[in-house]
């Protein structure tokens, strides 16, 4: 069997909204699931969310961008790769990446490639997420960038990890984020092979 995920929607015969904020909505949708030799109705909850894009940035010396971000919901101060939400409608996923990476790190980069694609909680959100490799970085001074950070992002200290660290504190439990932890390793598998076959910036999702 080719092990390659597929698109398919099961039979929806009704739906509720439940909560309907800021960015996400929480669903309730009656769906046709398989019982026996036929079919009955079954509800599932879910959030909607818009999706995100995610950047890990790799400079000449093998590093990564990494930045602390306060996250409410866990309680803690995860190390993260920067990123940000779908919030501009057509705008080019990886314009949306660059920007993130540009308001939150100070960095620009000029060589782009879709590392991977990931759908981060799949059995309670439809969030999509794909990351970008960024490589060829260059700073850029704070008076050119027209962000001001607030609240979470008020204070975000961003450091250069080896990518090899970087992994090890993955396995090691000390790095949490699910983004971050999936660009991680597929980095480093994907430096394994010479990062001769990533796909363009541009590449379809699927």
């Amino acid at each position: 069997m080719d092990v390659q995920d597929i698109a398919e929607s099961w039979q929806v015969t009704g739906s509720a909204e439940h909560f309907k904020g800021r960015i996400i909505t929480v669903r309730e949708d009656e769906v046709l699931m398989p019982a026996g030799d036929g079919l009955e109705p079954v509800r599932r909850e879910y959030v909607e969310h818009p999706g995100a894009v995610g950047t890990i940035a790799l400079d000449g010396r093998g590093r990564i961008l990494m930045l602390r971000q306060y996250r409410h919901p866990v309680g803690h101060l995860l190390w993260e790769l920067p990123a940000g939400l779908r919030d501009v409608a057509g705008e080019p996923l990886w314009r949306t990446a660059e920007r993130e990476l540009l308001e939150e790190a100070g960095y620009r980069a000029s060589t782009w490639h879709t590392l991977i694609d990931t759908f981060q909680t799949p059995g309670m959100s439809d969030e999509r997420v794909r990351v970008f490799l960024a490589r060829d970085l260059e700073r850029v001074p704070d008076e050119e960038i027209d962000f001001v950070r607030v609240h979470e992002e008020a204070d975000m200290p961003v450091v250069w990890v080896p990518l090899e660290d970087a992994v090890a504190k993955v396995l090691a439990g000390e790095i949490h984020n699910a983004l971050a932890v999936s660009a991680i390793l597929a980095l480093h598998a994907a430096r394994t092979r010479g990062l001769d076959d990533l796909r363009d910036k541009e590449a379809a999702e699927a």
